[in-house]
């Protein structure tokens, strides 16, 4: 039996194994998808190993030690720093990033961006950041400390402080911190998120399945709001066909895990 896992703290809420595991039984196919929880990243890919995985994704907070880690990366990961998903090459274990691609896709439905602020600066940010990079979308990126944002200010982008940063009007606004999965906290205080809605139009929490309070205050002011289900279902279409060298066809796969994302 192929066997997959998703690597993660905490890992109890994600759905991935019945997106995947939907598939794998659609095609027939001998397989198995677990959630496997790291508390020590060190150990990450030791367990990637030890499981006799064929394939895995990461998830928080393991993206960033995951890239350093690998035998190799490949594609867009290589830009980012950051790797969601292993692939099993013989004995080697390669890296890929499909969060940047699977963000962009969920986004398609807006329409035209022209800019972007990004709140935080972890491993989803980067690959959001670079993905809108690669569309000649406008992006800033907003966090807590300065301390994380070198590689955006490496990369060109416009970084700012809570203390240093004034408000313009942004097409997009995507929360990619953890803020309000567990609790009921803003990424940022909630006086300046009013002041970034006032002006933006539409608004993306990679937060899925749950209203945080980010959304229900950009809902209060009219806007456009999705949360992570859809970019969480197309990294997940990207990473399945990853695991199978790319042998079935997107569309297929999205069609195959699409019902069980519903339910």
């Amino acid at each position: 039996m192929l066997l997959f896992s998703i690597f993660g703290y905490p890992v109890a809420h994600s759905i991935s194994p019945r997106l995947h595991n939907t598939v794998l039984q659609a095609l027939k196919l001998d397989g198995c998808y677990i959630r496997k929880a790291i508390t020590d990243p060190e150990k990450l890919m030791a367990m990637f190993h030890a499981m006799k995985l064929e394939g895995a994704n990461v998830t928080v907070p393991h993206k960033e030690t995951a890239f350093a880690q690998c035998d190799e990366v490949r594609g867009i990961a290589k830009e980012i720093g950051a790797v969601n998903t292993l692939v099993r090459e013989g004995t080697r274990v390669i890296g890929y990033n499909t969060d940047a691609e699977g963000f962009y896709e969920a986004i398609k439905p807006f329409g035209y961006i022209r800019n972007a602020l990004i709140l935080g600066a972890g491993g989803t940010a980067k690959a959001i950041a670079i993905i809108l990079k690669a569309h000649q979308i406008e992006t800033t990126i907003l966090n807590r400390s300065a301390s994380r944002l070198s590689f955006f200010e490496a990369k060109g982008f416009t970084c700012k402080t809570w203390q240093t940063f004034t408000p313009l009007p942004y097409d997009l606004i995507i929360n990619t911190t953890s803020a309000g999965l567990k609790d009921e906290e803003y990424p940022c205080e909630p006086e300046l998120l009013k002041n970034i809605f006032a002006h933006s139009k539409y608004v993306f929490d990679v937060i899925y399945n749950k209203p945080t309070p980010f959304l229900e205050l950009a809902k209060n002011y009219g806007l456009t709001c999705k949360d992570g289900k859809e970019m969480l279902l197309y990294q997940g279409v990207f990473a399945f066909n990853l695991f199978f060298s790319q042998h079935y066809d997107v569309k297929m796969i999205e069609s195959l895990m699409r019902p069980a994302f519903d339910i």
